[in-house]
């Protein structure tokens, strides 16, 4: 079947003209965590290397950049360890360092292991994939992330093991680093992290290991979907050290925070939602409380929507509402993982997000969607 083509896009379009930065957000640091833009065009499999676009992935690095939002590279949302290789990774850290610096954009890159095979890594082989990562990144420039790692939850035998590799890289880190807890709910191969299935104790290991290391972390950022939980860990959390929130269902209130603290940002709902999420950020930042609440609030049935389970499978729903807004040409995802939604949930993700008025172009947007849902087969749904 041969789709008919795009109408022509609006010439205020926000991928044909990317911008240089505008003044970052003053009151919260705030990073969406990008996707990455598969080249359509290339010759593989699911299972091999990844293809990307580089001209359309760094595009949309700029977008973000545009509207005063950092970038948080090479994570999840990027499909590591669900697609997107360590060597693609890491020309992914370093091609966009040198736009973030070309632009003065703010950049924290994922730092994994996950250069090693799944299974059968021992706790040093961890430590040395660990630090080639950090390597790499600290020579980029960039604020490293230390993602959680599934190797180390496979090869860690309790929360020793934890303290002492993470307290290994911590010291030898050029900068302070933010640490990442990914639960289960993201990755059912992360259960246990921090060497317990509890997670009031997992919590008392993460808090040794900021407090034996004054200094040498900046942040944590906190993507358990347990708004409860986060806000107590934020709260007792070292007055130098940050709470980045990567809870996709509760992000308003722990962003806008209370009367003991708030959370920053790091989200992979901010991917699709960068022009709402900067402006409600700009009237935190000029102390409108309500207003900020008054625009992001409506955006967390579409977060929700996006993130139901199994979770993991989020970033189809990211990557379909970038080709819908014109950002890419195409919906394709390395390792096929377009495919890893219904059309019914593809569905309402489209018209989730027209209701929030998301779309730069709502009849490209349209146009998009009847093409996928002739595709589908479904031209009359």
């Amino acid at each position: 079947m041969n789709a008919p083509a795009d109408p022509a896009p609006s010439a205020a379009h926000p991928a044909a003209r990317p911008a240089s930065a505008r003044p970052p957000l003053c009151s919260r640091t705030v990073l969406a965590a990008a996707h990455v833009v598969a080249d359509p065009h290339a010759v593989t499999t699911p299972d091999g290397p990844a293809a990307v676009d580089w001209d359309a992935t760094l595009a949309f690095r700029h977008h973000l950049w545009s509207h005063g939002l950092g970038v948080a590279e090479a994570m999840d949302t990027a499909q590591r360890g669900a697609g997107l290789d360590w060597g693609a990774a890491a020309e992914l850290i370093r091609r966009s360092a040198a736009e973030a610096r070309a632009v003065g954009g703010l950049l924290a890159c994922g730092v994994g292991t996950d250069q090693l095979p799944p299974h059968g890594a021992s706790l040093a082989d961890v430590r040395g994939a660990y630090e080639e990562q950090l390597g790499l990144v600290e020579d980029a420039g960039a604020r490293p992330v230390l993602m959680a790692s599934r190797q180390l939850a496979a090869a860690a035998t309790g929360p020793e093991d934890y303290q002492e590799l993470y307290g290994h890289l911590l010291r030898q880190a050029a900068r302070p680093v933010i640490l990442h807890w990914l639960g289960p709910v993201f990755d059912p191969a992360l259960a246990g992290y921090w060497g317990s299935a509890d997670p009031d104790a997992a919590t008392e290991t993460l808090l040794a290991i900021i407090a034996g290391h004054p200094g040498q972390v900046d942040g944590v950022k906190v993507s358990l979907l347990d708004a409860g939980r986060e806000v107590r860990l934020r709260r007792r959390l070292p007055g130098t050290v940050r709470c980045y929130t990567g809870d996709d269902f509760h992000y308003p209130e722990l962003i806008a925070g209370d009367d003991h603290g708030f959370s920053e940002a790091l989200l992979g709902i901010f991917d699709p939602l960068a022009p709402p999420a900067a402006e409600a950020v700009r009237l935190l930042d000029a102390g409108d409380t309500a207003g900020f609440r008054a625009v992001l609030d409506p955006t967390v049935a579409l977060s929700r929507h996006l993130f139901q389970a199994p979770t993991r499978h989020y970033k189809t729903g990211i990557v379909l509402l970038a080709w819908l807004a014109g950002h890419q040409s195409h919906f394709t995802m390395v390792g096929g993982l377009q495919s890893a939604r219904s059309l019914p949930h593809l569905r309402r993700a489209h018209e989730l997000a027209d209701g929030l008025g998301l779309f730069p172009d709502p009849e490209l947007a349209a146009h998009r969607m009847r093409t996928l849902l002739a595709v589908y087969g479904a031209e009359d749904a």
